[in-house]
C-alpha cells in the first residue's frame, strides 16, 4: 500500500471531476490493512486510522452517488452526502464480524443518499411512507420502455410494490417532467431566451381573477358547511372568537358569558376546530 499517497488529505481541488480523479488514485486496502485500521479506531479511538478508512472507500462514494445521479440534484452534494454516509459507517463498523467494510458502508451510503434525494426533490410530498419511497427510487428500472406507462404496467408496478395505482400514475407523471432554469445559461447570446422571458406580469390576467374568486368562493362555503356540523354553543364561541372582523372574544369574557371556566371554553373551542378540519378535509 502506498501509505504516503492514502495518509495524507486530499488537498484543495477546483473541479469536481479533479475530485473524482483524485480519490480514484487513492489505494484499495487489503483485508488486513483494514482490520488493523478499524481495531485501532475502536480500541485506541485513533482518529487518523478512521481517516484512512475514509479516503480508502471514497470512490465508492461517487460510483454509488452515480446511481442517482438523474434526479436533477447536484452530483458534488449528492457525492457530498454520500461522504457523510461513509463516515457513520466507518464509525459503527465492527472489524470482528469478518465482514468487509465495504459491504457494510453501502447500506450507509445509499440510505443517506436517498434521505437528500427525498428531502430537496421536488416530488418529496408524495414521497412519505416506505413503499411510496420504494416506488420514487425503483419507478424507472421497472418500466418496460421510455414510453408513458399505460394501465397494464400501473396495475404492474402497484402490485408489486404494494401502493396505489393513483400514487404510480402521479409518481410517473411528476418524474417525466423536467425543471427548467429561470435565467439563461448564458447572457452573451442576443437572442438568447429562457422562461423568466415568458413570466407574466404581476398584474392578474382575467382568467386567474376569476380562479381566485372561486376558490375564494370555495373556501367560504367549506367553512359554512362546517360550522354547520357543530352545536349551537361551539358555533357561537368559534364565531366570536375568530370570524368577527372587530371586537373579538377573549377566553375569560366567554367564559363570563356562558358561566363556565376559561379553559372549558378553550377545550370547547379545540374540539370545534378539531371538528371543523375534518370536515373541511373531507368535503
Amino acid at each position: 500500500m502506498n501509505t504516503a499517497l492514502i495518509s495524507a488529505t486530499l488537498p484543495p481541488i477546483a473541479s469536481l471531476d479533479l475530485y473524482i480523479q483524485a480519490v480514484n488514485k487513492i489505494p484499495l486496502l487489503t483485508a488486513e490493512e483494514e482490520s488493523s485500521l478499524a481495531k485501532r479506531l475502536k480500541e485506541e479511538n485513533d482518529l487518523d486510522a478512521a481517516r484512512i478508512l475514509v479516503m480508502s472507500h471514497l470512490r465508492l462514494v461517487v460510483s454509488i452517488a452515480r446511481r442517482f445521479n438523474g434526479y436533477g440534484l447536484p452530483f458534488a452534494d449528492l457525492i457530498q452526502e454520500g461522504n457523510i454516509g461513509l463516515m457513520k459507517a466507518v464509525k459503527r463498523y465492527d472489524y470482528e464480524n469478518g465482514a468487509r467494510l465495504v459491504s457494510f458502508a453501502m447500506h450507509w451510503i445509499k440510505a443517506e443518499i436517498h434521505e437528500f434525494v427525498l428531502k430537496n426533490w421536488r416530488i418529496v410530498k408524495i414521497a412519505t411512507t416506505k413503499a411510496q419511497r420504494k416506488l420514487f427510487f425503483n419507478l424507472r428500472s421497472m418500466r418496460s420502455d421510455l414510453d408513458t406507462l399505460d394501465s397494464n404496467e400501473i396495475d404492474r408496478i402497484s402490485k408489486a410494490l404494494n401502493v396505489k395505482t393513483s400514487d404510480v400514475s402521479e409518481m410517473e407523471a411528476r418524474m417525466s417532467g423536467h425543471d427548467l432554469a429561470l435565467d439563461p445559461l448564458s447572457m452573451d447570446e442576443d437572442n438568447e431566451y429562457s422562461p423568466i422571458s415568458y413570466l407574466p406580469t404581476p398584474d392578474l390576467d382575467p382568467s386567474q381573477t376569476l380562479e381566485e374568486k372561486q376558490l375564494e368562493k370555495n373556501q367560504s362555503e367549506g367553512l359554512t358547511a362546517a360550522l354547520l356540523i357543530l352545536d349551537e354553543r361551539s358555533r357561537a364561541i368559534i364565531q366570536a372568537r375568530w370570524l368577527n372582523e372587530k371586537d373579538q372574544s377573549t377566553l375569560h369574557e366567554l367564559a363570563d358569558q356562558y358561566g363556565v371556566s376559561a379553559e372549558r371554553i378553550r377545550q370547547i373551542e379545540t374540539q370545534a376546530m378539531k371538528k371543523m378540519r375534518i370536515a373541511i378535509s373531507e368535503a
